[in-house]
């Protein structure tokens, strides 16, 4: 009986182990999308749209949640003068959210 209990602990923390990477990996792509919309945004394209997507990626892990990473598009857009409303980068957020989380369920199947 103890082994079923151990085997049902090992599947359940295997599982979350998956979830977590899955989670992780979704975040990080939709911040890299993210990135890159707001490179866009700010006029910047090729290797500098490139390396300031990795610059946002960075950014989430200055803190838990995703308030790092509003701040510093927050900041960019205003030092760059691009009109965007707090709600229009968080609708930004939620939508590359869903695209990344598709995007990386196509690529695990």
């Amino acid at each position: 009986m103890a082994n079923g209990f151990e085997d049902r602990k090992k599947a359940a923390e295997a599982k979350w182990a998956h979830d977590e990477a899955m989670r992780f990996k979704v975040m990080a792509r939709r911040n890299k999308l993210l990135g890159q919309w707001a490179a866009g945004e700010m006029g910047v394209s090729g290797a500098e749209s490139e390396a300031y997507a990795k610059e946002v990626v960075a950014a989430d892990f200055e803190e838990a949640g995703d308030e790092d990473v509003f701040r510093k598009i927050r900041k960019d857009f205003d030092a760059k003068k691009v009109a965007a409303s707090d709600h229009a980068i968080r609708k930004k957020m939620e939508e590359l959210l869903a695209v990344a989380g598709d995007q990386v369920m196509a690529e695990t199947k």
